[in-house]
């Protein structure tokens, strides 16, 4: 459960960096943009796979069982999220309404799988992701926008056609074949 609770602290709080604009500025200031984007995805990439490792190493410490019932709202949760993580990727009416689409697949995400999994490595990890992204769409509100992410304005109805079309395709082929071989578990059990 360490590893698990190290690599969410790692991941979580690297991305809780741009939260505090001095100290970002000041590392670019420092190594530049360009360095300063290379570690970070190096960084993040690192605490993601501790992440990952410790969530796979866990002991499985049952804290409730989820009736079966939950697997499908999870799962019928799942589809907007699918369809706003790529809608935050496609700039169109759904990005500029919806302001953040990428926290906002985050929390659905998270709450999904919290209603899932009853399990204390589930509680913990989905349940910081949740609370991650709360926290970064209230600080979101208080800080300027930077040069490092863009926000474009908004795009045409056919950027939300591709951000619902990919959405869902990216949804039928994680819940049939990348969740299990990702992740190891089933999502639809016979």
């Amino acid at each position: 459960m360490t590893l698990l609770i190290v690599g969410i602290v790692a991941f979580l709080g690297l991305h809780f960096l741009p939260a505090f604009p001095h100290m970002r500025e000041g590392l670019i200031e420092r190594v530049g943009k360009n360095a300063y984007r290379g570690v970070f995805s190096l960084l993040s990439l690192v605490s993601f796979a501790l992440l990952v490792w410790g969530f796979a190493v866990a002991p499985v410490i049952q804290v409730w069982t989820p009736p079966p019932w939950t697997r499908w709202v999870a799962i019928v949760l799942m589809l907007p999220a699918f369809i706003l993580l790529v809608a935050a990727y496609v700039p169109g009416q759904i990005k500029a309404r919806v302001k953040n689409p990428f926290l906002i697949a985050i929390k659905i995400w998270a709450l999904a799988h919290l209603i899932a999994n009853g399990d204390l490595a589930s509680i913990i990890l989905f349940g910081s992701f949740l609370a991650y992204a709360v926290c970064d769409r209230i600080a979101l509100k208080h800080r300027q926008p930077t040069a490092l992410v863009e926000t474009p304005g908004a795009g045409s109805a056919r950027n939300d056609m591709i951000a619902v079309v990919f959405g869902v395709l990216i949804f039928v082929v994680f819940l049939i074949w990348l969740h299990p071989l990702l992740i190891g578990r089933a999502v639809v059990l016979s």
